[in-house]
């Protein structure tokens, strides 16, 4: 049997966030190869062409035939809303097995155009849904970003291909056949193949770039609009500004705005323990950038002070630690375009003390379905412990209680804060049909960050075990009765004015 005789297929997947692809993919005893089974009717697998019984010769360009089962399941999962499968179904497979054909050659070899079916986009009027370039934050692994770049004739610019499987690009969102758009905030679309890789070279061991996939290039085209870095998508940047809520308390806010002549900006200042700062999470060192949703990074001292002073008992504030404020300058963008933090700047009372951030850990306990656990696994470098991402609609995670962006800090009771990404990913997987995780919101998080306390249980349950007895409904999470110390009234002490070059003002 020639290799050419056999016909492999290009499947493309496309999903709405929080839905599934729709399959399964196992590994089945006397069986060999990644196989895809229950391909659910009318689903983004059945759409793009999937048949039970086929093999997953290649994810995203890359050949994973001969791959661990939990890193293709992995490369899968990091596929946030489409992914590329080269496929053969069954029999092929078998024969090619059986004859002693070379899978990989044969996955070289299959040209682009086979793809039996168009794949079937999903179509939707929401905002959210229109295509985006985005910003990714790749940090060097192994001296190594963990991709390769080609021209493509008659098509502008640089695309990336090759692709590391869970190496950094694929972690910070990288797609194969990405456009390359701006490296650290300088366009290089009529860049050579040498300038662009010798850029990258100059950036060191972390860089930004701004991608555009096809989808998004033929939006853009269709719709007659220019492609520009303000359209782009945020979400993918690891380190985030943070919007603080702050009540003033007897003694003001509790903290100093400093400007320094450093060109680092307004410093966030000798926070009072106890304070409203505290509480609310500033730490030292934050750079302010945003006072009651408004930019202020081109205002003098003056002027933010007086903004803080004039928002009354209440005050907002958007501000970044210095890598955060890094990464953005890198990018050459404000934090202030970020998604996440355009939030309206006051909150009545009442709303406020319903959002009153209580710092509990929760452990939620997961009974898996035939889908999965419903929820996918985010790390990002530099960051303690791992991210729960893409918590799918009603599934088990969702019932759980988990949320986007919750910081695993336990897996099945041991803790993995320290524990590469990969062992996280190894331990979900050992945990069969039932899996217990303590999580806690990013907010907590810092909470306890400030306090200098480590994230743990303490042992009280305030909640039934979902896995043990019968409910006539599932609880969403057992709750963990975080013990913190009495708040007591801290001293008022008094400030001195700065006698230094610097401006530095009490709030």
């Amino acid at each position: 049997m020639e290799i050419m005789s056999l016909h492999p297929r290009e499947c493309t997947l496309v999903k709405e966030e929080g839905e599934s692809y729709g399959f399964c993919l196992r590994i089945e005893r006397f069986k060999t190869g990644h196989l895809i089974r229950n391909v659910e009717k009318d689903s983004p697998a059945e759409k793009a062409g999937l048949k039970d019984g086929d093999r997953i010769l290649k994810i995203n360009g890359v050949y994973i035939d001969k791959e661990d089962h939990g890193k293709v399941a992995d490369l899968i999962r990091k596929s946030v809303t489409s992914v590329l499968f080269l496929v053969l179904d069954d029999h092929s497979y078998e024969n090619a097995l059986k004859e002693g054909i070379s899978l990989e050659e044969l996955a070289e070899k299959s040209p682009n155009q086979e793809q039996t079916e168009e794949p079937q986009l999903v179509q939707s009027g929401e905002m959210g849904s229109v295509p985006q370039p985005r910003f990714c934050y790749l940090t060097k692994e192994k001296n190594s970003y963990g991709f390769s770049l080609k021209s493509s004739a008659g098509q502008k610019g640089l695309f990336i291909v090759d692709l590391t499987p869970l190496g950094a690009a694929i972690k910070a969102g990288v797609q194969p056949n990405d456009r390359l758009i701006e490296i650290n905030g300088e366009n290089v679309e009529n860049s050579t193949h040498e300038e662009v890789v010798e850029k990258v070279k100059k950036s060191g061991n972390q860089v930004v770039f701004l991608l555009s996939d096809e989808e998004t290039d033929q939006h853009y085209y269709r719709q007659n609009m220019q492609l520009i870095r303000e359209k782009a998508n945020l979400k993918l940047l690891p380190h985030k500004p943070r919007n603080l809520e702050l009540k003033k308390g007897n003694y003001g806010y509790g903290f100093y705005l400093r400007m320094e002549q450093n060109g680092k900006g307004h410093l966030i200042k000798d926070i009072d323990s106890d304070s409203p700062a505290a509480k609310a999470g500033l730490r030292d060192n934050d750079i302010l950038v945003a006072v009651n949703g408004e930019p202020i990074e081109a205002l003098d001292h003056e002027a933010v002070v007086e903004k803080i002073r004039q928002s009354g008992e209440n005050t907002t504030l958007l501000v970044v630690d210095e890598k955060t404020d890094a990464m953005y300058k890198m990018a050459k963008i404000s934090p202030c375009l970020c998604n996440h933090t355009r939030l309206e700047p006051h909150l009545s009372i009442a709303k406020k003390a319903m959002q009153e951030e209580n710092h509990k850990p929760r452990l939620c306990k997961l009974i898996k379905s035939p889908n999965g656990f419903g929820f996918r696994l985010n790390a990002i470098n530099n960051i303690p412990g791992v991210f729960i991402k893409e918590v799918k609609k009603d599934g088990p995670a969702n019932i759980a209680g988990l949320q986007d962006d919750d910081i695993v800090i336990e897996v099945n009771g041991t803790n993995v804060q320290n524990e590469e990404y990969e062992d996280v990913v190894a331990r979900i997987q050992d945990s069969g049909n039932t899996l217990t995780l303590l999580v806690c919101e990013e907010k907590a998080y810092q909470h306890y960050y400030s306090q200098n306390k480590a994230v743990r249980a303490s042992i009280r349950l305030l909640e039934p075990d979902p896995l043990n007895g019968d409910h006539d409904e599932p609880p969403a999470y057992a709750e963990i009765q975080a013990t913190e110390p009495k708040n007591t009234l801290a001293e008022s002490r008094e400030r001195a004015s700065s006698s230094s070059s610097e401006e530095d003002t009490a709030l």
